[in-house]
C-alpha cells in the first residue's frame, strides 16, 4: 500500500488534545489525516524537565489511540526515535505535508507565538494554505480581549472576569447580580494555616499509576533527556480525558470546600494541599474549562462547598486563565522582551538544584524539580519574589518556569511570570510590584520555623535575604515606586529609614548578590539535604 494522499492535514499539537477541537470539524476520514508529531526541539528550546516532558508525550500517545478508535481515523503520528525525524516542530510539519501531498494545513490557534510563526513558515515553504481556527476550549477569543483592551491604559483582572461571569451567567443570580452580593471573596481566602498546620483530615489528590504507554515514554524520556532536571520515579499525573475527570471529581468533593480558606498558605513538604492539580490537564486540553467550572457552581448549589472556595476557584478559570491568554496575545511578540525595572541579574544555580539554605526556596524548588510542581503561591511569593527582589534577568527566570512546571504553556506561563512576577511590563497586567520582607513568608508557611535566617532582620548575618533585599529593592526602585498609588505604604516605611540603616542594607544585599543569590548561613540548625 502506498503513501496515503490527503485533502486536509489536521496538525494536533501536544497541547491541543481536545476531541471536540475546531480543528476536526468536517473532518472525513475517508479524505483527511491527523498529523501529531514529537520533536526534541520542543524539550530543548528550554531545558525542559523530565516530568513535563514525559507528561506532554504520554498525553499525545494516549489521544494518538483514541483518535485511531474514532471509525479507524488515519493518524500520521512521528516518535521521537522515528528514523525520518527531523526534530524540529516546522520541518517535521512539511515534511509531513510534502509526504502525504496534503492540499490545506487546518489547525486550531496555538498556545505559544513562537510555534503559530514556525507553522506558517512550514505552511508557506511547503506551498499550502494554513487554516487556524477558533479554539474553542476557552471561554473568550483573543478577539474578545482585544475588544475588552481597547482604549484602555491598564488592563486588570477583575473587569473582564465581570464582563465573563455576566456573559457565561456564572454565579449571577436572577437579578443579573453576582451570587451572594460580591464579585470575589478574597478577604474571607488568606488564611494560613497556623502553628498546628494542616487539618488531619486533608486528603492527598488523587493519583494515577503509570500504564504500559506511559512507562514506555518514562523509559524513552529518561533515555533522550537524562540529563534534565525532575525525578520520573514518581510520575502520577492524568495523562487522559478520563483520568482527568476523575481527578476534578477528586477536587470537588475532598478539597474544594477548603481550598478557598488556604488557597494562599503554604507547609512543608506539602506540595498538594487543597489545591486542584488538574491545571496541567485543562491546559493541555484534556479537560474543558467549562465543565471545572459547571462542577464547582454545581458543588455550591448543593451546598457540598461555600460561596467564597467555589468564587475564588472559580476566578482562577473563568477570570485569570481567560485574561492572561488575552493578554499574551495581546502584547506579544514584544512581551517576552520587556524589562521596566532593568533586572539583569544571572539566575542562581540553585534555582536548578534546590541547593540552598533559605528553607522556603529549598522547599519550594525542591518539590519543584521532584514533582513538577508549585501552588500558585510558591511560584508568586516564594520563587517569584526572590527573583524579583534579587533582580533577576525576566527573561531567565521565564524560560526557568516554562521549562520546570508541568502545566507551563507559554500563553499562560509567559504573562505570570513577566507581568503578575516580575513587572517587566511595567504595570501593564498588575497595579504594583508584590514585594513583601520574610514576614509574609513567616505568615503563610511554616517554612520560617527552624531556618538559619531571621525574617524580621534586614542586616547582620542572620538577616533573611527576602527582608534585605525587599528593602534594597525598595530604595533601588524609589523614584518609580512613588508614583505608584498602590506603594505608598512601603514607600513612606522606606522613608523612616536611616541613612546608616539604609547603607547597611545596601551592603548586606551587595553581599547577596555577590554570592550570585545564594548567601551562605550563619549556622546550620537543621541538618541540609546535600
Amino acid at each position: 500500500m502506498g503513501v496515503r494522499h490527503y485533502r486536509h492535514l489536521v496538525l494536533v499539537l501536544g497541547d491541543q488534545l481536545d476531541e471536540a477541537s475546531a480543528a476536526f470539524d468536517g473532518f472525513d476520514a475517508d479524505q483527511d489525516g491527523v498529523a501529531m508529531m514529537e520533536v526534541a526541539a520542543e524539550s530543548t528550546h528550554v531545558w525542559s524537565s523530565k516530568i513535563r516532558i514525559a507528561l506532554f508525550l504520554s498525553a499525545m500517545r494516549h489521544f494518538r489511540d483514541r483518535l485511531r478508535e474514532k471509525d479507524d481515523w488515519p493518524v500520521e503520528y512521528v516518535e521521537l526515535d522515528d528514523r525520518a525525524n527531523t526534530q524540529a516542530l516546522d520541518s517535521e510539519v512539511e515534511r509531513l505535508v510534502r509526504r502525504h501531498h496534503a492540499q490545506k494545513l487546518i489547525a486550531v490557534e496555538t498556545g505559544d507565538w513562537r510555534v503559530e510563526q514556525q507553522l506558517q513558515a512550514a505552511a508557506k515553504r511547503a506551498g499550502v494554505e494554513l487554516e487556524l481556527r477558533e479554539d474553542r476550549h476557552f471561554f473568550s477569543s483573543r478577539e474578545d480581549f482585544r475588544v475588552h483592551a481597547k482604549g484602555r491604559k491598564q488592563l486588570r483582572l477583575e473587569y473582564f472576569y465581570r464582563e465573563l461571569r455576566k456573559r457565561h451567567g456564572v454565579l449571577i443570580d436572577d437579578e443579573g447580580k453576582p451570587e451572594g452580593g460580591e464579585w470575589n471573596y478574597d478577604a474571607d481566602n488568606r488564611e494560613s494555616f497556623g502553628k498546628d498546620g494542616p487539618p488531619a483530615d486533608m486528603k492527598a489528590p488523587m493519583s494515577f499509576a503509570p500504564d504500559a504507554v506511559t512507562q514506555e515514554v518514562i523509559a524513552l524520556v529518561e533515555r533522550r533527556f537524562g540529563d534534565h532536571p525532575g525525578n520520573l520515579s514518581h510520575f502520577d499525573w492524568p495523562v487522559t480525558t478520563e483520568q482527568a475527570r476523575r481527578a476534578l471529581t477528586d477536587f470537588i468533593k475532598h478539597r474544594l470546600p477548603q481550598f478557598g480558606r488556604y488557597q494562599d498558605a503554604m507547609w512543608t513538604e506539602e506540595p498538594w494541599l487543597f489545591h486542584s492539580r488538574i491545571s496541567a490537564a485543562m491546559n493541555l486540553k484534556l479537560l474543558p474549562p467549562r465543565e471545572v467550572v459547571d462542577a464547582a457552581v454545581e458543588a455550591y448549589r448543593r451546598g457540598d462547598a461555600p460561596l467564597a472556595a467555589t468564587e475564588g476557584f472559580v476566578r482562577q478559570i473563568l477570570g485569570w486563565r481567560e485574561y492572561v491568554r488575552g493578554l499574551y496575545w495581546l502584547e506579544m511578540p514584544d512581551y517576552v522582551e520587556r524589562s521596566a525595572l532593568r533586572a539583569k541579574e544571572a539566575l542562581p544555580e540553585f534555582y536548578w538544584t534546590g541547593r540552598c539554605e533559605m528553607r522556603c526556596l529549598r522547599d519550594a524548588l525542591g518539590q519543584t524539580l521532584e514533582r513538577g510542581y508549585a501552588h500558585h503561591i510558591q511560584r508568586l511569593m516564594v520563587t517569584g519574589l526572590y527573583g524579583l527582589l534579587l533582580g533577576i534577568d525576566p527573561r531567565k527566570l521565564h524560560e526557568w518556569y516554562l521549562a520546570v512546571y508541568v502545566d507551563a504553556v507559554e500563553w499562560v506561563e509567559l504573562p505570570n511570570t513577566m507581568g503578575m512576577s516580575q513587572f517587566a511590563d511595567g504595570g501593564r497586567m498588575a497595579s504594583k510590584p508584590y514585594v513583601a520582607t520574610g514576614k509574609y513568608i513567616q505568615r503563610m508557611s511554616n517554612y520560617c520555623a527552624g531556618c538559619a535566617f531571621d525574617p524580621a532582620e534586614a542586616v547582620g548575618e542572620k538577616a533573611c535575604p527576602f527582608t534585605t533585599l525587599y528593602w534594597d529593592f525598595l530604595e533601588r526602585h524609589e523614584t518609580l515606586l512613588r508614583g505608584n498609588r498602590r506603594m505608598q505604604f512601603q514607600v513612606r516605611n522606606l522613608d523612616r529609614l536611616s541613612d546608616e540603616r539604609r547603607r547597611a542594607i545596601r551592603e548586606r544585599a551587595a553581599v547577596i548578590r555577590k554570592a550570585g543569590g545564594a548567601v551562605p548561613a550563619p549556622d546550620k540548625q537543621e541538618e541540609l539535604p546535600w
